[in-house]
């Protein structure tokens, strides 16, 4: 699903991805930790195509990314990447249903068929009665959910997650470390995610360890 050869790279003189070799295979779930400043978000955005490495190549679902024009890599990036973040970004002037509906609208789907699709992941995920309400008027763990839902609107093969879980309680982490797994075996999605979380960790298929820009097998 997701191949890394030689990934190198630099932020000034400080070499933060020193040659990185990894495959992820289709419907793994994946885990990556090491402590900060290892390089794993880093990773995690050249993964995702969010930023280029200086040196190596990337392909995801068969498709070599490197060399893509921008115009191409965003189409590519809106059609196959999820992202779900710490803090879930969401737009506060937007209702729980619009949040979820905008990579859809940007991928060119019509904004009924986007805000089914985003009733169908709200229902799914427990929070259809959610759906009109705006950010401020939900709790931590149901923005999250919000933001698993929008990265899964356009159905990718790929969902990128970078400390997913940092910012909630500990039920909340229970109840999403969970859902990734069930979202796994009902849409067949690959997780690739960046965390801290030690409990995360174990539960994952893989557990990749980066240090010092470098993968380092347990």
């Amino acid at each position: 699903m997701i191949k890394l050869r030689d990934i190198q790279k630099s932020f000034g003189d400080l070499k933060v991805l020193k040659g990185i070799d990894l495959e992820i295979h289709e419907k793994e779930i994946v885990s990556i930790v090491g402590p900060s400043g290892s390089g794993k978000t880093t990773l995690l955005q050249i993964m995702g195509t969010l930023d280029k490495p200086d040196q190596g190549s990337i392909e995801i679902k068969g498709k070599k990314i490197d060399g893509l024009k921008d115009k191409e890599l965003a189409i590519f990036r809106n059609q196959e990447i999820g992202f779900i973040f710490q803090f879930h970004q969401l737009l506060p002037e937007f209702t729980a249903v619009e949040n979820i509906m905008m990579p859809a609208l940007i991928g060119g789907l019509s904004k009924s068929k986007a805000q089914d699709r985003a009733m169908e992941l709200l229902d799914l995920l427990g929070l259809k009665e959610r759906a009109e309400h705006k950010p401020n008027e939900l709790s931590g763990g149901e923005k999250q959910r919000v933001a698993v839902a929008r990265a899964l609107i356009n159905d990718p093969a790929v969902v990128l997650a970078d400390e997913p879980s940092g910012s909630l309680d500990t039920q909340n982490k229970e109840e999403l470390h969970q859902l990734f797994f069930d979202l796994r075996d009902q849409l067949g999605q690959t997780f690739v995610i960046v965390t801290h979380d030690e409990k995360l960790a174990q539960l994952t298929d893989r557990t990749i360890h980066l240090i010092d820009g470098q993968l380092n097998d347990k």
